[in-house]
């Protein structure tokens, strides 16, 4: 059975929103307070399929993780060395954020573990956790291809490293960071593009030693990490796509509240005020280890750009959305360095230059990137291929279509946004649901 949405154009969109708990964040704050000694409450969790995943493993390794209210659980930490080995699979879903996390994790502990995933996940590589995880002394096995299954044995001794990443990746430098705090020694990672550091900050908050400069950070293992509640801020990668609603609909204001401001995952909306977006940031206090903010998004003449690769790393996971305010802009727009968006849930890449040529669009595929030049969105049938952002990208570009999206495979928007046409709805988008045989 197929889950199709059909999105239906609208004259203009308004209205304040609150979109759901960061999911990294989400993820990396039941990791670290799982491995921390205390109780501590994580406050607007993200209760999607991909932290549910990370957090029934958790539970699967001697945890206990319950829900106290709503979007709040409560982590009840075992220290540094207390999870306990699972007779089971530790099934991460379609989660490649649960699976490259967890192997870090695990591969310090002093039992054997055995990770899986979906169909999916199971063709995305894994070799780049392994082969730096290797290097400090994990055992980890893989398939003939490099990917899940992952087989990770015990080891008795895990040897600090001093690595240059290879890929602009925080789900690989935050393995690495995870493995770290059990190393006999301090750690150093040098990065090429400064990635998101939500695991250095909620680590730093939790007591460890981290030492941060420019682009190398160095790990001092910790004797324990010490538990605190932790505050969720709203998912900017979430945000994003009310942003862009916002921009490319005519006579529109949105205001999306409480997003978290992280400088390292702000580069999208660089990336939208080179195009000449309309977006204001108003910063408020608060007691998360994150800043935070509300956005307003106000209609917008956007014009083409050549993006900078200095943005390119941060804003990976928003390109899709990207894409659709370059569907918009005036003139051409061109993405290079992006060849990571080739090896997400789907090749990015490709699902979005199909789909926007479904819709009229013309653009140029390359290898690592695309050529986008702006025009009129016209109504089609998009496969999303079970790609949660290529659905929602589309489902965007809906609302500004001459004639109607019909976008396909959009069971996989639970995994990140389980509440995102509803959202759309509140700011007077209609839309149809089908299911389909």
């Amino acid at each position: 059975m197929l889950e199709n949405y059909t999105v239906y154009s609208a004259k203009n969109l308004s209205g304040e929103i609150s979109v759901p708990g960061d999911k990294s964040i989400s993820h990396r704050a039941l990791i670290l307070l799982s491995i921390s000694t205390g109780k501590a409450k994580v406050e607007n969790f993200l209760e999607s399929d991909d932290c549910k995943a990370t957090c029934r493993i958790l539970q699967k390794l001697g945890v206990k993780i319950y829900k106290d209210s709503n979007h709040t659980f409560i982590v009840e930490g075992v220290g540094l060395n207390g999870l306990k080995a699972s007779n089971d699979n530790l099934d991460c879903g379609n989660s490649g954020t649960s699976m490259r996390l967890l192997s870090g994790l695990l591969s310090a502990q002093n039992f054997p573990s055995f990770l899986v995933g979906d169909t999916s996940l199971h063709k995305r590589p894994m070799d780049r956790i392994a082969i730096p995880l290797r290097k400090m002394g994990a055992i980890i096995k893989l398939s003939d291809d490099n990917t899940a299954p992952i087989e990770i044995n015990p080891v008795k001794k895990i040897s600090p490293i001093e690595y240059n990443m290879q890929i602009d990746s925080a789900q690989i430098k935050s393995a690495i960071i995870l493995l770290a705090l059990y190393a006999s020694g301090s750690s150093k990672i040098i990065e090429n593009q400064k990635t998101r550091d939500h695991t250095e900050n909620i680590l730093s908050y939790l007591g460890v030693d981290i030492l941060r400069k420019e682009k190398t950070l160095t790990i001092n293992p910790p004797q324990k990490l010490i538990s605190k509640d932790i505050i969720v801020p709203g998912d900017i990668s979430s945000a994003m796509f009310f942003i862009v609603a916002g921009l490319i609909t005519k006579k529109s204001k949105i205001k999306i509240k409480n997003i978290g401001l992280n400088p390292t995952r702000v580069g999208a909306i660089e990336i939208l005020k080179m195009m000449g977006a309309n977006i204001e940031i108003i910063y408020k206090e608060n007691k998360t280890p994150e800043k935070v903010g509300d956005i307003i998004a106000s209609s917008s003449n956007l014009n083409g750009i050549e993006i900078p690769k200095k943005y390119v790393a941060n804003a990976i996971d928003e390109f899709p959305i990207i894409l659709i305010a370059a569907a918009c802009a005036s003139g051409k727009t061109t993405l290079q360095n992006a060849k990571e968006l080739k090896f997400k849930e789907s090749d990015r890449l490709l699902a979005m230059s199909k789909g926007l040529k479904n819709c009229k669009i013309e653009n140029n595929l390359r290898d690592d990137g695309i050529e986008i030049f702006g025009g009129e969105i016209y109504g089609g049938n998009i496969d999303s291929y079970g790609d949660h952002r290529i659905a929602m990208a589309f489902s965007i570009a809906g609302i500004v279509s001459k004639g109607n999206m019909k976008i396909h495979n959009t069971k996989n928007i639970s995994t990140s946004f389980p509440n995102f046409y509803d959202l759309m709805n509140c700011l007077g988008v209609k839309y149809e649901k089908k299911i389909e045989s």
